[in-house]
Formats: C-alpha cells, structure tokens, sequence
C-alpha cells in the first residue's frame, strides 16, 4: 500500500506525480457481498468499500476523478448493474473525485454537511458541480441494504470537519475514512478543519465500535483489527506529546524539526506524503494554535 505515497490527490492535482495513476483494481473479498477495491499499478485513491447484493449497489468513496470511468467499469463488472448510493467519508479529492462521473450514471451521493459546504465552494474535488452530495446528514444516517445494517456516523474535528465511518454490525466490518491511516503517520488537514484532538477522539470513538472480530478498513492502508487501530493511536499520542515536550521548551518549529523528536517511528510510519518533518510540522501547528 505504500503507493499511496504518490500522495492525496487533491493535494497533487497539476504536479508530475498525478500523472502515476494506477492501471486496474484489484477487488477483494472482505465478506460476502462487501469487496475492497484498490488501485494497482499507480496510485487509485484511497480504500473504496463496494456493497452488492439483490436489492442495492453502494459504494464507500470512489477514488479519485481520472479513473471514475475505469472505477465504473470494475463496478459494474463485479456488482452486474450500475451504483445506486454512494457514501462519501470526507471531502478530498482521492476520496471523492468519481462523485459527478457515477452521479451523471444515477448514482446518489450521500455525505456529511460539511462536505457539501466545502464543494459548494470548490467542486474540483468531487469531479464538478454535479458530484455535490444531494442528501447531507448531521450527526448520522442508517442504511438498510441487501440485509444489512450500515449505520453512517459523523467523527467531529478529526481528519476534516466532515469526517465519516461507516459500521456494518453484522458483517463485524468498520470502514474509518481517513481517520485511520494503518501503520503510517496520518494526514490531519487543519486547513479543512481537522484537529489533533478531534482525530484521537475519533480513534477512541473507533477503538469502542471496534470490538472482537471487527474488521477495520482504514482510508489507507491494510485492513486491520482492534489492536491495529490502538497502535496507530498510542504512536500519534506519544509523537504528539514528544513534539509538545519541545513547544514547551519554547523552539520554534524549524527548531523543533531539527531535533527529529518523531526518529524513532520514521522507519515504519514515514511515507512520502506525510514525513517525519510533516507530520512533526503539523503537530507543532496544532499545539501552537490551541495554545493562543
């Protein structure tokens, strides 16, 4: 999964590396009637969560705007018919950049209202005008599709402002968005209003939905567990207090940097979108802020 590191699409848009784009999906069985799709070949998006069966098709993101028409065609090639829902678990473009390509094929889209808000200002994200969510939610929303139970619920603060998970109890599956990057230093978009605070209270929001047997689908990454999560949360919690153990020395950030409090984890959680010197920027941006 590391080819996530040709990095966050709406963030690349115009630069050399958004011309890496993957060349197929790969569909995978997570349970039955529930497929992961990623990219291969390039970089495809983030994870897409495909639900069939004979009622409805849902999709869990759609990638990013170049591929919408390959997306659609490995859809359809593994659901028979076209989209009818699509869930959107934030407001980036490697997330949501299919929305305008399968909304104009009929499909629905569906996503928290600050989602909509921000592609109200800029619909690059969502592939145009036509790929903003046409039924927005506040704190959540349930759907009931092909025998299950998908149960939509708002993270407050965390990697956007517009964050959402989406939990199938009796599938044990919890897709998280981008409020898990698995075994990587996550992407806190303080810019979009994402927050430190907000993203570990997001994470133990997860960790308590997350019980024995639930398998988690991060934004990027593996599918992990439980204690997957719980240790990429106790790696931003000690990084955030090692950064902040060097704020209260009063250093500046170039300063902080220079120390390279984060050494320790830039073998495994470092990638290319997200460095050491990123991550630690960010948190030393967030500590800075809430102390003003």
């Amino acid at each position: 999964m590391r080819i996530i590191a040709i990095c966050l699409f709406s963030l690349i848009a115009g630069s050399a590396l958004a011309q890496q784009w993957a060349t197929s999906y790969k569909v995978s069985e997570i349970v039955p009637d529930i497929q992961l799709l990623q990219g291969e070949g390039g970089f495809g998006g983030g994870n897409i969560g495909l639900l069939t069966g004979p009622d409805f098709v849902v999709l869990i993101d759609d990638g990013v705007t170049p591929l919408a028409p390959m997306l659609l065609e490995t859809v359809q090639g593994a659901a028979g018919r076209p989209v009818n829902f699509i869930i959107n678990t934030h407001v980036h473009g490697d997330h949501a950049g299919g929305n305008a390509h399968f909304a104009a094929q009929g499909a629905v889209v569906f996503a928290h209202e600050n989602i909509r808000k921000r592609l109200l200002a800029d619909a690059s994200g969502a592939g145009g005008p036509r790929g903003l969510p046409v039924v927005t939610f506040g704190e959540g929303v349930s759907f009931h599709l092909n025998g299950l139970e998908a149960r939509v619920f708002h993270l407050a603060d965390a990697h956007t402002d517009g964050d959402a998970a989406i939990l199938f109890p009796e599938a044990k599956l919890l897709f998280t968005g981008d409020a898990q990057f698995h075994h990587m230093f996550p992407f806190i978009d303080l810019d979009s209003g994402g927050s430190y605070a907000g993203y570990v209270a997001a994470q133990q929001q997860l960790l308590a939905l997350a019980g024995e047997g639930v398998r988690i689908v991060p934004g990027h990454g593996d599918i992990t567990d439980h204690a997957g999560l719980a240790e990429d949360l106790r790696v931003l919690q000690d990084a955030h207090a090692r950064v902040a153990a060097l704020v209260g020395e009063g250093l500046s950030a170039d300063e902080v940097v220079a120390r390279n409090p984060l050494a320790q984890y830039d073998a495994e959680y470092s990638w290319a979108f997200i460095t050491t010197e990123r991550m630690t920027r960010t948190l030393f941006r967030d500590i800075t802020a809430a102390s003003e």
